[in-house]
């Protein structure tokens, strides 16, 4: 399984390489649009990210865990910008 740093800088050259701002990587992720990143949403996102598919449930979960300050169990752009400025 990957470190932590190797799922972030993985997520890292995903935003970088195919989105022109964190904005836009976000709302294609939210796929149905309530500004929110699902389990399933952030589970697309690791898939993208090229993070393996044994650990991606496991990798969102924690993403979830880690970043939910609301604790609804989403992620909110606030919430998303935060996880995003640990990468960089």
């Amino acid at each position: 399984m990957g470190t932590k740093e190797d799922v972030l800088n993985k997520i890292q050259i995903l935003i970088t390489n195919h989105f022109k701002t964190p904005e836009e990587a976000f709302a294609f992720f939210d796929k149905d649009g309530d500004g929110k990143l699902t389990k399933g949403e952030i589970t697309e996102l690791l898939k993208k990210a090229e993070i393996s598919g044994f650990i991606r449930g496991i990798v969102s979960s924690k993403l979830v865990e880690g970043y939910d300050k609301s604790k609804d169990e989403l992620i909110d752009w606030e919430e998303f910008k935060m996880a995003i400025a640990k990468i960089k």
